[in-house]
């Protein structure tokens, strides 16, 4: 599967995915933690921060490990990876474009409303 069809693949099927409010909760705090870490990480490589880039890298490692728990919540889980390249690549995009694609196009508020109804 190439960028494109993962990405188009990954959208279709991401409101399915996230329908817990736990996990769209945890959602909201975990991906900044990834997004944040993973500039750090690239910074701090680039300057030789080597204490910087391990913070960084724990921090990536948490939020991972968070939403990992998140999505054991949900009734519907997420697609097992079937490499490292693939877990990799879906990470990365999940957490650079999907999620944030989510709440800019009002998917994710729409979940959480339907998580509060009867």
């Amino acid at each position: 599967m190439n960028a494109s069809e993962l990405r188009r693949w990954q959208w279709e099927g991401y409101s399915r995915y996230h329908q817990s409010r736990g996990n769209l909760l945890l959602h909201m705090v975990m991906v900044p933690l990834f997004l944040i870490g993973n500039t750090v990480l690239l910074i701090a490589l680039a300057q030789g921060l080597w204490l910087m880039a391990m913070i960084a890298l724990s921090a990536m490692v948490v939020s991972i490990a968070a939403q990992g728990r998140g999505h054991a919540k949900e009734r519907v889980p997420p697609e097992p990876f079937t490499s490292k390249s693939n877990a990799v690549s879906r990470i990365l995009l999940e957490q650079w474009i999907t999620f944030p694609r989510f709440v800019l196009t009002g998917g994710w508020l729409s979940a959480l409303r339907r998580t509060a109804a009867p």
